[in-house]
């Protein structure tokens, strides 16, 4: 799939995006905007687009790293334990610090999922049954184990429904001065650019990482620092998004190889591309109701996981 016809999707999808929703606002009427249909435009919609494409890029580019890192095409944040463990982060933050700003709750949030991540990476070294499947399966058990924690604090301390909100991804909260937070994925992900090429050879293997005069962990060290840190703001911002970064990052590989740096633009743009049909089927589906991101995004992923899985066992992956 040429890199310039994803292009050329994600333009299209963004302009519709910015014109789908209750209130009314065309194309036509750009040019001659009410003072109301400004304010929705400036304050919700083009806010809600640039969450979707930041979110959508991010989530699909640390899916990838993820990937390349643990050498398995089943692991990402959702099957690794780093979402579940943001979100343990959030509750703390919301138990600890209750009039925390939100960059402390993302700190706090990257820290979890920073340290759930090690966890997982750790796992993962100690397990001597490589196989592609049992791998991501571990990591979901070490994930609910985590989710089944911040359930069971949030009963007692009576924020059950706030961490609900939290676990539920969803862009129609999204408004001006609520989603800025996000725009420190945008370095990082400039980061992971530039890393790109040492992070394909770290998936290659300490010991041959090492033959090449690699400082191994420090690498591997990074990468998971920008998986967290990604993670988190996304998380605070938007709620979970699942499979995401498990689902694109494969679809990539399968017409564009392994190699990290030359699959990174297209995971990033496909990944976009993805959250916002997703978000548009939502919003157009049970009009003029809207179904979460969350929904959307699980029930296609789900189903493309699926057919990646019997896909794997068909070919022999």
């Amino acid at each position: 799939m040429k890199l310039r016809y994803l292009i050329i999707s994600l333009i299209i999808l963004s302009i519709t995006s910015l014109f789908v929703g209750v209130s009314e606002l065309s194309l036509n009427d750009i040019f001659s905007l009410t003072e109301d249909q400004r304010d929705i435009l400036w304050h919700s919609r083009i806010p809600r687009l640039i969450s979707i494409l930041i979110a959508g890029m991010s989530m699909s580019i640390v899916g990838l790293i993820m990937q390349q890192l643990s050498r398995n095409r089943f692991v990402s944040p959702t099957t690794a334990g780093t979402l579940d463990s943001a979100k343990l982060g959030i509750l703390v933050a919301l138990l600890m610090f209750t009039s925390a700003s939100p960059l402390a709750k993302m700190t706090l949030a990257f820290l979890f999922a920073l340290a759930g991540t090690f966890i997982f990476m750790k796992l993962l070294e100690k397990i001597k049954f490589k196989d592609t499947v049992f791998i991501p399966l571990v990591g979901l058990m070490f994930g609910n184990i985590i989710s089944s924690l911040a359930t069971f604090l949030a009963y007692k301390n009576n924020l059950i429904q706030n961490i609900s909100s939290w676990m539920l991804g969803d862009f129609s909260m999204i408004m001006s001065g609520k989603y800025e937070l996000m725009f420190i994925s945008i370095p990082i992900l400039a980061l992971a650019f530039l890393f790109a090429n040492k992070f394909t050879i770290a998936g290659m293997g300490e010991d041959f990482a090492k033959n090449l005069g690699l400082n191994y962990r420090q690498v591997v060290n990074l990468g998971l620092m920008i998986v967290a840190l990604v993670t988190a703001s996304v998380v605070l911002t938007v709620g979970v998004i699942p499979f995401l970064g498990l689902i694109i990052p494969n679809i990539v590989t399968i017409y564009q190889g392994d190699h990290l740096k030359k699959s990174l633009a297209h995971t990033a743009v496909l990944g976009a591309v993805f959250v916002l049909v997703c978000d548009i089927i939502g919003r157009v589906i049970i009009y003029p109701y809207e179904i979460p991101i969350s929904l959307t995004v699980g029930v296609i992923g789900s189903a493309m996981f699926l057919y990646l899985l019997l896909r794997r066992k068909k070919y022999g992956l």
